[in-house]
């Protein structure tokens, strides 16, 4: 079933799946470890392309990162309030 709803970002510019946002905001649990934190908040300012929209309306976005260890990803639902679209996907 296609997803049909309307999604927009903080300006309500509407946003949709492969389009770029800035990641404004994060809300992150008081119970994760320092390590997670550290890479949530990074991504505060970053550019990310919109994967898929939940059921709440929240706009998925991951990041890769480079570590000792290999790669690794960070994933998070948006908010309206918590993006701003800097780039409209071709459509």
């Amino acid at each position: 079933m296609q997803d049909t709803a309307i999604h927009t970002d903080r300006l309500g510019q509407a946003v949709e799946v492969g389009d770029e946002v800035r990641v404004l905001h994060v809300s992150i649990d008081p119970d994760i470890d320092d390590d997670e934190r550290e890479m949530f908040e990074f991504m505060i300012g970053s550019t990310c392309e919109v994967e898929r929209f939940d059921e709440a309306g929240r706009a998925w976005v991951t990041m890769w990162w480079s570590t000792g260890d290999g790669n690794a990803t960070t994933s998070i639902g948006l908010a309206p309030f918590q993006m701003e679209r800097v780039r409209q996907a071709a459509r």
